[in-house]
């Protein structure tokens, strides 16, 4: 009997617990309904107020088409989702490109710099700016005027055989005469017998006529 009495305590006692807890979410349930009702009410009247700006412009007809509209335009919409992710992609790879490409841009410009090519563009911009403001319009349109001159004069002066008699006559002026200069008259006119003088001599004489014949500046009498 005592044993009956016992395990209908317990069980009184387990249901009272139950019941204790159900007071308590239920407890918390009405508190958790007190704090959201303000804030259901003012959704509310906010959604009321945006409604009553729309007016008459919308129709339910009109969600219920763009629902519609969702529904058949599906595989669009994916579709473009796709292209997105694509692109979405590549714009990655060109980041990572041009991270690649500037890194290497960098280091070549170092390499550059190391190397003296700025210094040189530099130095060479320095001596524009001098020709610049050496030279006027008027010598700007003459040397214009006479260009094909001056480059002829110049590939005529690269000729192998030019330079090598301008190589030839800086070495014999730059070397000194075995009798340190001390000729007599008949010794030189001794060395008129000499082929190569006479050779020399010649062109001397060619070039002197030359420069005679040329006709003079417009600004001389």
């Amino acid at each position: 009997m005592s044993n009956d009495i016992a395990a209908l305590n317990k069980k009184i006692d387990h249901l009272t617990e139950l019941f204790e807890e159900q007071n308590r979410r239920q407890q918390s349930i009405d508190e958790l309904k007190q704090d959201l009702l303000p804030i259901a009410n003012h959704m509310v009247k906010l959604s009321i107020n945006e409604l009553d700006d729309i007016g008459n412009e919308f129709q339910l007809e009109d969600l219920l088409f763009l629902f519609k509209r969702v529904l058949r335009d599906t595989h669009m919409l994916i579709d473009m989702m796709d292209k997105l992710e694509g692109i979405y992609g590549m714009s990655q790879e060109i980041e990572l490109l041009g991270k690649q490409v500037f890194s290497a841009t960098a280091n070549k410009l170092d390499e550059m710099e190391r190397a003296g090519f700025f210094s040189f563009a530099q130095q060479g911009w320095q001596m524009i700016e001098r020709i610049v403001t050496e030279f006027d319009e008027d010598d700007v349109q003459a040397l214009g005027d006479n260009i094909v001159t001056i480059l002829m004069t110049v590939r005529n002066m690269t000729q192998p055989d030019i330079l090598a008699l301008a190589n030839n006559a800086v070495d014999a002026i730059r070397d000194e005469p075995n009798d340190n200069g001390n000729l007599s008259t008949w010794a030189l006119l001794r060395e008129l017998s000499d082929p190569s003088v006479r050779k020399g001599m010649a062109r001397m004489l060619n070039m002197l006529k030359t420069l005679a014949d040329q006709p003079k500046p417009p600004n001389q009498n």
